[in-house]
């Protein structure tokens, strides 16, 4: 039925951004990075009437730029179209779920969902003996003295994680910055704010990571009336059906398979370290 024949209260669009945050296509996961979910976000915004636009958060994190970039976008749209934005925590908001988080002119989680971790980490594999044991002699040639810098397949050396760690460094004041642009003003005086530690939701509400503590459909509700209408903006549909990549959308069994099994096995341990470290 046209809206205008319609009786009943506002409709808020509702966009879920869940999972890890990767910059390319995820193999065996759907990504989460801001070609993934751009269209979904235009499409939120789009709709005309609406006062504000709700955005459901799940994330452990994952990386800085995919998280920066989509927190842009949000904020970009938002001050565009007029709109507010209304974050909800789920189960987990972490690094750079959080950091997708402060898009919201409000973030409201539940008591005991899982928030903060305002820190920056690097994880990978090292096989400096696999080669040498399977009987496999690899060969690297370079311009450039630094250009095997952190290769998985030799030892470890101080210079190149001294580097590494100024580079997290830097990404880490980046995102110190962010917090204290969004939420400087509510921000509790703890020392342990910007260490990587991570929180509750009521803990979160006390140290000014978050401004409330309540359920997307009841919140709505109460501000906008009993009649108030969630829409679920969900990703466009191809050809035959299959909706394109973007927020929350679950891969086929085909395509899960069709990557290798030795990077698919490595992508799943590491966004399983990444779900883990927050109990999840």
């Amino acid at each position: 039925m046209p809206k205008r024949f319609r009786k009943g209260g506002i409709t808020i669009p509702v966009v879920r951004l869940h999972g890890t945050i990767v910059a390319g296509g995820g193999q065996f996961r759907p990504p989460l990075n801001l070609a993934s979910v751009a269209s979904v976000l235009e499409k939120a915004f789009a709709v005309k009437d609406a006062p504000a636009v709700a955005i459901s958060v799940n994330s452990p994190g994952g990386s800085p730029v995919q998280s920066r970039l989509i927190f842009q976008r949000i904020r970009d749209l938002a001050e565009e179209k007029k709109k507010r934005v209304i974050i909800f925590v789920e189960d987990v908001a972490a690094s750079g779920g959080y950091m997708i988080a402060l898009a919201g002119d409000e973030i409201i989680a539940d008591p005991t969902s899982i928030v903060g971790s305002i820190g920056v980490v690097s994880g990978g594999f090292g096989f400096p003996e696999l080669l040498k044991k399977i009987g496999v002699e690899r060969r690297v040639y370079t311009a450039g003295e630094n250009k095997v810098m952190l290769d998985p397949f030799q030892p470890e050396k101080e210079k190149d994680i001294e580097y590494l760690k100024s580079l997290q460094l830097q990404i880490h004041n980046v995102f110190i910055d962010m917090v204290k642009a969004r939420r400087g003003h509510l921000l509790a005086d703890h020392d342990e704010i910007f260490s990587g530690l991570f929180w509750t939701g009521g803990r979160a509400q006390e140290l000014g990571l978050i401004d409330s503590l309540g359920d997307m459909r009841g919140e709505l509700k109460k501000r906008y009336g009993a009649k108030t209408e969630l829409q679920l903006i969900s990703p466009a549909r191809g050809l035959f059906g299959r909706r394109q990549p973007g927020a929350s959308i679950a891969s086929s069994v085909a395509e899960r398979f069709a990557a290798s099994a030795v990077s698919g096995l490595a992508d799943i341990a590491e966004e399983k370290a990444l779900w883990g470290r927050y109990g999840l």
